[in-house]
């Protein structure tokens, strides 16, 4: 049997060692001024606003190229890219933006570690922000692309996460509404107004939105 020379051995646990601990790093965020800014483009784009998306796509993606393996800013340069889609009326243009931009949300879904647990922007446990992207653009491109059941069971891992309970506000507020919307779509009035009464309880942002939407739902 093959004998390992003892400083050959303790270098090669130490390199281990090194290797485990690195691995376990806390995720970095991205610089804080430069993610709100384009942040808010995407939001603008998300209510939307064309001529922000293009702008979002190209914000994200500086972002993203600075720091290649951030999930958040890849699931983000992922869904402007996708939304790139509504801006063409080629056909062959949608679908590359479709494509291209699942293809990057898939990507930052796949890097999802449990580092990413921990707040990575604005406050929020990056796992949560990147599976809520990720729902959210999955569940509004076309039912042809299959990805409205993936959407579906994604914004449920959302919902469903202790991580929620201590996100901010603004970020569970989204998530509510989104889920109520799903709700909507999906026949299920008790559950819509569940999660609308959820958002206007803890006073969250969207809160006028969703009581303009109760009063729509009827008794």
């Amino acid at each position: 049997m093959k004998q390992f020379h003892p400083t050959r051995r303790a270098r090669i646990l130490g390199a281990l060692s090194l290797a485990a601990l690195l691995a376990w790093q806390p995720a970095s965020a991205a610089p804080e001024a430069a993610f709100e800014n384009a942040y808010q483009v995407f939001s603008r784009a998300s209510d939307g606003e064309p001529a922000a998306v293009d702008k979002a796509a190209e914000a994200f993606e500086a972002l993203l190229k600075a720091e290649p393996t951030h999930p958040v800013l890849m699931a983000y340069a992922g869904a402007s890219t996708a939304m790139k889609a509504g801006n063409t009326m080629l056909p062959w243009k949608k679908m590359g933006f479709a494509e291209d931009g699942m293809a990057l949300i898939d990507k930052s879904l796949a890097l999802l570690a449990p580092a990413h647990d921990a707040p990575l922007q604005h406050g929020t446990p990056g796992s949560l922000e990147v599976k809520f992207i990720a729902a959210n653009t999955f569940l509004a491109v076309p039912g042809f692309m299959n990805r409205g059941a993936r959407g579906a069971k994604l914004l449920g891992e959302v919902l469903a996460s202790p991580l929620l309970a201590g996100s901010p506000l603004p970020f569970k507020g989204q998530v509510w509404m989104r889920a109520a919307k799903l709700a909507q779509a999906e026949s299920r009035p008790a559950d819509a107004r569940r999660w609308m009464d959820e958002v206007v309880k803890n006073a969250a942002p969207q809160a006028a939105a969703a009581k303009a939407a109760l009063q729509g739902l009827g008794s």
